[in-house]
C-alpha cells in the first residue's frame, strides 16, 4: 500500500506521467549493477581495469547503497527511478557526468556534490527541487535543472562554479534573472518561467547565448554593455507590445548576430527596420536571415535620421 501511495504522489506532481502504479520499488542489487556495467578502462593503479560506465535508468529504485563499492564509475545514469537520497554515492571521487533526470531530490543539502570534485556534467530535471541551497560544483561544466520548483538561483556565484559555461533552468517558478554572478557562463536557458525583470546580467561578461522565451517581459531594459560577448538573444512568446520596449538592445548592438522576437504583442507592428536600425550587425531576425537590400536600407534609414552617430556612440 506504501509503494502505491508514493507512486500516486509523484504521478500527481507530474513527475512520473505515464508510470504503472503497481509498479514495485526496490533497493538496487548487486545483479542490477552488474547487468548496466560496460566501457573498461585503466585506472589509477598500474595495469588495473575496471568498467567506469553504469546505466541504471528506469529501475524503479529508491535506494542506491549498494553502488558505493564502485569507485571507479566516472559515467552514471539514474534517470526515471524514485531516488530522493544521493549519499552513496560520495566514494565515487572519480565521477565525471551525472544523470539523475525524472526522480524525486527535494534538496541539494545533505548531498554529496562537495565530494564530486571532478564532476562535469550534471543533470537533475523534473525532480521537486525548489532552490540550489547545498550545491557546489568546482569543476561543473554544464548544469541541467530543467523542470524543477525552482523559484530562487542565490548561490550561483564563480567561487563555487568557476568553470560553468552552460546553465539550463527552464521550466522552473523564477521570476527574476538576478542571482548569477558567472563570468564565465557561454549559455543560460530561462525559457518558461515567470520572469518579468532582467537584473545582474552585467556580470555575465562571456555570455554568447541568452534564452528566456515563454516568460513575462514587456521591456529589454536590463541588458548591460558588460555583455560582451552576447550573440543569441530568444525573447520569443514574451508581452513586449512597442520598439521602445527594445531600447536596451543597444547595449549588446556590437556583438548581437540573432534576435528572436516573435509571438510577441509587438509582432502586429512593422518592427523589422526599427530593429536593423537599432542592431545593424544583426544577421537573422526571427528565422529570417537579414538581407543585403534591408541592410542597406536600415544604414540609409539610419543616416536620414541622423542615428547612426547615435549608434556608434554606444
Amino acid at each position: 500500500i506504501l509503494t502505491n501511495l508514493l507512486i500516486l504522489d509523484l504521478n500527481v506532481d507530474g513527475h512520473h506521467e505515464g508510470r504503472d502504479v503497481g509498479i514495485q520499488l526496490c533497493p538496487l542489487s548487486k545483479d542490477m549493477i552488474t547487468e548496466g556495467l560496460s566501457l573498461l578502462s585503466r585506472t589509477e593503479k598500474y595495469l588495473e581495469y575496471a568498467f567506469v560506465k553504469l546505466d541504471l535508468k528506469e529501475k524503479a529504485l529508491t535506494d542506491i547503497a549498494a553502488i558505493s563499492s564502485y569507485i571507479h564509475i566516472r559515467y552514471l545514469d539514474l534517470s526515471n527511478n524514485y531516488i530522493a537520497d544521493l549519499s552513496p554515492l560520495a566514494t565515487l571521487s572519480y565521477l565525471l557526468w551525472l544523470k539523475v533526470d525524472r526522480n524525486a531530490l527535494v534538496s541539494f543539502q545533505g548531498q554529496p556534490f562537495a565530494e564530486l570534485t571532478f564532476l562535469q556534467w550534471l543533470s537533475v530535471s523534473v525532480n521537486r527541487l525548489t532552490d540550489i541551497d547545498g550545491l557546489v560544483g568546482p569543476a561543473l561544466e554544464t548544469l541541467i535543472l530543467q523542470g524543477n520548483r525552482i523559484k530562487t538561483i542565490n548561490g550561483l556565484q564563480s567561487g563555487v562554479f568557476a568553470n560553468l559555461v552552460t546553465l539550463e533552468l527552464r521550466g522552473n517558478y523564477l521570476d527574476t534573472t538576478d542571482g548569477i554572478d558567472l563570468p564565465n557562463l557561454q549559455k543560460l536557458y530561462l525559457a518558461q518561467n515567470l520572469i518579468k525583470r532582467l537584473e545582474g546580467l552585467e556580470k555575465l561578461e562571456c555570455l554568447t547565448t541568452l534564452h528566456l522565451r515563454d516568460n513575462h517581459l514587456e521591456t529589454l531594459d536590463g541588458l548591460s554593455p558588460n555583455m560582451r560577448s552576447l550573440q543569441y538573444l530568444n525573447v520569443r512568446g514574451n508581452v513586449i507590445a512597442d520598439e521602445k520596449a527594445l531600447e536596451g538592445l543597444g547595449l549588446v548592438a556590437k556583438t548581437l548576430r540573432v534576435l528572436v522576437l516573435s509571438e510577441n504583442p509587438l509582432e502586429e507592428t512593422d518592427y523589422r527596420m526599427g530593429v536593423l536600425m537599432l542592431l545593424p550587425q544583426l544577421d537573422r531576425i526571427n528565422k529570417v536571415t537579414v538581407s543585403l537590400e534591408e541592410r542597406t536600407e536600415a544604414r540609409r534609414a539610419m543616416r536620414d535620421d541622423g542615428a547612426e552617430s547615435d549608434f556608434t556612440s554606444l
